[in-house]
Protein backbone atom coordinates (compact mmCIF):
# COMPACT_ATOMS: atom_id res chain seq x y z
CA UNK A 1 0.00 0.00 0.00
CA UNK A 2 1.26 3.71 -0.65
CA UNK A 3 -0.05 6.18 1.62
CA UNK A 4 0.12 9.85 0.16
CA UNK A 5 -0.60 12.90 2.57
CA UNK A 6 -0.34 16.38 1.31
CA UNK A 7 2.46 18.89 2.58
CA UNK A 8 0.57 22.27 2.50
CA UNK A 9 -2.56 23.49 1.48
CA UNK A 10 -2.46 23.76 -2.51
CA UNK A 11 -2.80 27.35 -3.12
CA UNK A 12 -2.61 26.58 -7.38
CA UNK A 13 -4.16 23.79 -9.07
CA UNK A 14 -2.12 20.57 -9.00
CA UNK A 15 -2.17 18.39 -12.09
CA UNK A 16 -1.06 14.51 -10.77
CA UNK A 17 -1.94 12.18 -13.37
CA UNK A 18 0.78 10.17 -11.90
CA UNK A 19 -1.30 8.92 -8.98
CA UNK A 20 -2.45 6.27 -10.69
CA UNK A 21 -1.60 2.00 -9.48
CA UNK A 22 -0.30 1.96 -13.75
CA UNK A 23 2.07 4.18 -13.01
CA UNK A 24 3.46 3.20 -9.67
CA UNK A 25 3.81 -0.45 -10.87
CA UNK A 26 7.07 -1.90 -10.64
CA UNK A 27 8.69 1.75 -8.93
CA UNK A 28 10.46 1.62 -5.98
CA UNK A 29 9.96 4.29 -3.37
CA UNK A 30 12.34 6.34 -4.43
CA UNK A 31 11.06 6.18 -7.75
CA UNK A 32 7.99 7.64 -6.86
CA UNK A 33 8.88 10.05 -5.21
CA UNK A 34 10.84 11.38 -8.46
CA UNK A 35 7.48 11.63 -10.43
CA UNK A 36 6.58 15.05 -11.95
CA UNK A 37 3.53 16.52 -11.00
CA UNK A 38 2.34 20.70 -11.96
CA UNK A 39 1.77 22.79 -9.72
CA UNK A 40 0.60 25.57 -11.74
CA UNK A 41 3.28 26.38 -14.60
CA UNK A 42 5.94 24.73 -12.49
CA UNK A 43 7.00 21.45 -12.43
CA UNK A 44 7.49 19.45 -9.37
CA UNK A 45 9.10 15.80 -8.03
CA UNK A 46 5.48 14.39 -6.31
CA UNK A 47 7.69 14.15 -3.08
CA UNK A 48 7.64 17.88 -2.69
CA UNK A 49 3.95 18.37 -2.57
CA UNK A 50 3.06 14.99 -0.91
CA UNK A 51 4.42 13.42 1.74
CA UNK A 52 4.90 9.61 0.88
CA UNK A 53 4.72 6.16 2.96
CA UNK A 54 5.07 2.48 1.44
CA UNK A 55 3.53 0.23 4.32
CA UNK A 56 4.18 -2.54 1.88
CA UNK A 57 5.84 -3.78 -1.48
CA UNK A 58 1.77 -3.64 -2.76
CA UNK A 59 1.64 -0.40 -5.37
CA UNK A 60 -1.87 -1.27 -6.48
CA UNK A 61 -3.64 0.24 -3.63
CA UNK A 62 -2.89 4.04 -3.12
CA UNK A 63 -4.56 5.69 -0.33
CA UNK A 64 -4.46 9.66 0.05
CA UNK A 65 -5.71 11.75 3.13
CA UNK A 66 -6.30 15.04 3.32
CA UNK A 67 -8.00 18.16 1.05
CA UNK A 68 -7.40 17.46 -2.50
CA UNK A 69 -9.54 20.10 -4.04
CA UNK A 70 -6.88 21.57 -6.49
CA UNK A 71 -6.00 18.10 -7.64
CA UNK A 72 -6.74 17.13 -10.90
CA UNK A 73 -6.52 14.07 -13.14
CA UNK A 74 -6.24 11.66 -10.29
CA UNK A 75 -6.70 7.89 -11.55
CA UNK A 76 -6.61 9.02 -15.46
CA UNK A 77 -6.49 6.09 -17.26
CA UNK A 78 -6.40 3.64 -14.74
CA UNK A 79 -6.15 0.04 -15.62
CA UNK A 80 -5.85 -1.72 -12.35
CA UNK A 81 -5.60 -1.44 -8.45
CA UNK A 82 -7.47 1.15 -6.32
CA UNK A 83 -7.12 4.41 -5.05
CA UNK A 84 -9.03 5.57 -2.12
CA UNK A 85 -9.47 9.31 -1.04
CA UNK A 86 -10.10 10.61 2.48
CA UNK A 87 -11.05 14.02 1.68
CA UNK A 88 -11.92 16.38 -1.30
CA UNK A 89 -10.76 15.95 -4.66
CA UNK A 90 -10.52 18.48 -7.65
CA UNK A 91 -11.60 18.01 -11.57
CA UNK A 92 -10.99 14.86 -13.90
CA UNK A 93 -10.84 12.44 -11.67
CA UNK A 94 -10.96 8.88 -12.92
CA UNK A 95 -11.36 10.20 -16.71
CA UNK A 96 -11.00 7.60 -19.56
CA UNK A 97 -10.03 5.06 -16.78
CA UNK A 98 -10.52 1.10 -17.97
CA UNK A 99 -10.40 -0.93 -15.11
CA UNK A 100 -10.38 -0.89 -11.06
CA UNK A 101 -11.45 1.45 -8.12
CA UNK A 102 -11.90 5.12 -6.71
CA UNK A 103 -13.11 5.15 -4.06
CA UNK A 104 -13.65 8.75 -2.39
CA UNK A 105 -15.00 10.03 1.09
CA UNK A 106 -15.77 13.68 0.31
CA UNK A 107 -16.60 15.69 -2.51
CA UNK A 108 -14.96 15.84 -6.08
CA UNK A 109 -15.05 18.16 -8.97
CA UNK A 110 -16.41 18.16 -12.38
CA UNK A 111 -16.13 16.02 -15.22
CA UNK A 112 -15.48 12.66 -12.65
CA UNK A 113 -15.10 9.52 -14.57
CA UNK A 114 -15.51 11.65 -18.03
CA UNK A 115 -15.26 9.05 -21.41
CA UNK A 116 -14.59 6.56 -18.74
CA UNK A 117 -14.58 2.39 -20.41
CA UNK A 118 -14.61 0.26 -17.58
CA UNK A 119 -14.32 0.13 -13.57
CA UNK A 120 -15.97 1.45 -10.36
CA UNK A 121 -16.21 5.51 -9.04
CA UNK A 122 -17.60 5.40 -6.11
CA UNK A 123 -18.14 8.76 -4.06
CA UNK A 124 -19.66 8.91 -0.26
CA UNK A 125 -20.18 12.81 -1.37
CA UNK A 126 -21.52 15.39 -4.05
CA UNK A 127 -19.99 15.83 -6.64
CA UNK A 128 -20.24 18.52 -10.01
CA UNK A 129 -21.06 18.88 -13.22
CA UNK A 130 -20.23 16.60 -16.36
CA UNK A 131 -20.46 13.38 -14.27
CA UNK A 132 -19.32 10.58 -16.83
CA UNK A 133 -19.85 13.22 -19.44
CA UNK A 134 -16.88 14.44 -22.21
CA UNK A 135 -15.25 17.36 -23.12
CA UNK A 136 -16.46 20.31 -24.84
CA UNK A 137 -15.80 19.10 -28.83
CA UNK A 138 -16.06 15.36 -28.31
CA UNK A 139 -19.37 13.59 -29.58
CA UNK A 140 -19.11 10.51 -27.28
CA UNK A 141 -19.35 10.31 -23.28
CA UNK A 142 -18.67 7.51 -20.95
CA UNK A 143 -18.27 3.90 -23.03
CA UNK A 144 -18.68 1.53 -19.60
CA UNK A 145 -18.22 0.89 -15.96
CA UNK A 146 -20.08 2.49 -13.13
CA UNK A 147 -20.25 5.33 -11.03
CA UNK A 148 -22.66 5.55 -7.91
CA UNK A 149 -22.80 8.88 -5.86
CA UNK A 150 -24.14 9.12 -2.53
CA UNK A 151 -24.93 13.00 -2.47
CA UNK A 152 -25.94 15.16 -5.30
CA UNK A 153 -24.75 16.02 -8.67
CA UNK A 154 -24.80 18.82 -10.60
CA UNK A 155 -25.67 19.41 -14.38
CA UNK A 156 -25.13 17.16 -17.34
CA UNK A 157 -24.46 13.81 -15.79
CA UNK A 158 -24.03 11.16 -18.17
CA UNK A 159 -24.42 13.88 -21.45
CA UNK A 160 -23.33 11.05 -24.99
CA UNK A 161 -23.15 8.51 -22.80
CA UNK A 162 -23.00 5.25 -24.72
CA UNK A 163 -22.69 2.44 -22.17
CA UNK A 164 -22.65 1.79 -18.14
CA UNK A 165 -24.17 2.78 -15.09
CA UNK A 166 -24.29 6.19 -13.28
CA UNK A 167 -26.24 5.59 -9.95
CA UNK A 168 -26.95 9.00 -8.07
CA UNK A 169 -28.70 8.56 -4.75
CA UNK A 170 -29.14 12.54 -3.95
CA UNK A 171 -30.80 15.22 -6.35
CA UNK A 172 -29.28 15.76 -10.09
CA UNK A 173 -29.08 18.72 -11.87
CA UNK A 174 -30.40 20.13 -15.36
CA UNK A 175 -29.74 18.34 -18.77
CA UNK A 176 -28.96 14.82 -17.30
CA UNK A 177 -28.82 12.24 -19.75
CA UNK A 178 -28.49 14.67 -22.34
CA UNK A 179 -27.94 13.39 -26.02
CA UNK A 180 -27.91 10.21 -24.13
CA UNK A 181 -27.40 6.59 -26.64
CA UNK A 182 -27.27 3.59 -24.05
CA UNK A 183 -26.66 2.73 -20.88
CA UNK A 184 -28.93 3.16 -17.93
CA UNK A 185 -28.72 6.77 -15.22
CA UNK A 186 -30.66 6.24 -12.03
CA UNK A 187 -31.32 9.47 -9.87
CA UNK A 188 -33.27 8.18 -6.34
CA UNK A 189 -34.56 11.83 -5.19
CA UNK A 190 -35.15 14.84 -7.56
CA UNK A 191 -34.11 15.69 -10.85
CA UNK A 192 -34.29 19.44 -12.23
CA UNK A 193 -35.51 20.20 -15.86
CA UNK A 194 -34.50 19.00 -19.21
CA UNK A 195 -33.76 15.68 -18.28
CA UNK A 196 -32.88 13.06 -21.32
CA UNK A 197 -32.84 15.94 -23.96
CA UNK A 198 -31.92 15.00 -27.43
CA UNK A 199 -31.44 11.07 -26.56
CA UNK A 200 -31.73 8.29 -28.53
CA UNK A 201 -31.41 5.62 -26.52
CA UNK A 202 -31.17 4.54 -22.95
CA UNK A 203 -32.74 4.74 -19.88
CA UNK A 204 -33.28 6.73 -17.06
CA UNK A 205 -35.16 6.43 -13.84
CA UNK A 206 -35.70 9.22 -11.54
CA UNK A 207 -37.11 8.31 -7.93
CA UNK A 208 -38.43 12.16 -7.04
CA UNK A 209 -39.72 14.79 -8.49
CA UNK A 210 -39.33 16.12 -11.39
CA UNK A 211 -40.67 19.40 -12.27
CA UNK A 212 -42.10 18.60 -15.74
CA UNK A 213 -41.02 16.39 -18.72
CA UNK A 214 -40.25 17.52 -22.40
CA UNK A 215 -42.59 17.61 -24.38
CA UNK A 216 -40.54 16.18 -27.08
CA UNK A 217 -41.58 12.86 -25.08
CA UNK A 218 -44.69 10.84 -25.32
CA UNK A 219 -45.95 8.81 -22.74
CA UNK A 220 -46.06 4.75 -23.19
CA UNK A 221 -47.67 3.35 -20.39
CA UNK A 222 -47.01 2.59 -16.15
CA UNK A 223 -44.66 0.01 -14.85
CA UNK A 224 -44.83 -1.41 -11.59
CA UNK A 225 -40.78 -1.80 -11.16
CA UNK A 226 -37.88 -0.76 -13.10
CA UNK A 227 -34.41 -2.72 -13.32
CA UNK A 228 -31.46 -0.99 -12.30
CA UNK A 229 -28.85 -3.24 -12.54
CA UNK A 230 -28.22 -7.11 -11.81
CA UNK A 231 -29.47 -7.37 -8.62
CA UNK A 232 -31.32 -3.41 -7.88
CA UNK A 233 -35.00 -2.84 -8.83
CA UNK A 234 -36.33 -0.12 -8.33
CA UNK A 235 -40.44 -0.10 -7.07
CA UNK A 236 -43.15 1.62 -8.85
CA UNK A 237 -45.11 2.93 -10.13
CA UNK A 238 -43.65 4.34 -12.49
CA UNK A 239 -44.89 6.39 -15.58
CA UNK A 240 -42.59 5.06 -19.08
CA UNK A 241 -42.00 7.97 -21.60
CA UNK A 242 -40.40 7.59 -24.79
CA UNK A 243 -38.00 10.11 -26.80
CA UNK A 244 -36.67 12.38 -27.58
CA UNK A 245 -38.72 11.91 -31.34
CA UNK A 246 -37.08 15.26 -32.39
CA UNK A 247 -34.31 12.91 -32.58
CA UNK A 248 -36.09 9.74 -33.87
CA UNK A 249 -35.05 8.67 -30.16
CA UNK A 250 -35.80 5.47 -28.40
CA UNK A 251 -34.60 6.17 -24.88
CA UNK A 252 -36.77 5.26 -21.84
CA UNK A 253 -37.65 8.01 -19.23
CA UNK A 254 -39.04 6.19 -16.17
CA UNK A 255 -40.87 8.87 -13.91
CA UNK A 256 -41.99 7.59 -10.50
CA UNK A 257 -45.70 7.92 -10.02
CA UNK A 258 -46.39 8.81 -6.57
CA UNK A 259 -43.85 11.74 -6.17
CA UNK A 260 -45.60 13.68 -9.35
CA UNK A 261 -49.01 13.51 -9.17
CA UNK A 262 -49.24 16.82 -11.77
CA UNK A 263 -48.11 14.07 -14.76
CA UNK A 264 -51.55 12.56 -13.97
CA UNK A 265 -52.64 14.60 -17.38
CA UNK A 266 -50.37 12.18 -19.45
CA UNK A 267 -52.67 8.94 -18.27
CA UNK A 268 -55.44 10.64 -20.41
CA UNK A 269 -53.15 9.26 -23.53
CA UNK A 270 -52.66 6.04 -22.31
Amino acid sequence: MVKLYPCKEFRFPIVAECINPEVFRGKTSKEIEMLKVWEGNKQRKLSELFKIEMADGDVENIVIQGDLSKVRKIGAGMKSGEITIHGNVGLHLGEEMQDGKITVYGDVGGWVGSMMEGGTIEIHGNASDYLGAPYRGCSEGMHGGKIIVHGNVGNEAGARMRKGIIKIYGNAGQFAGLRMRDGTIYIQKDAEARIGACMKGGKIVVGGFLESVLPTFTIEGVREKVKIEEGETAAGPFYLFLGDIVEHGEGKLYILKDKNPHLRVYEKFL
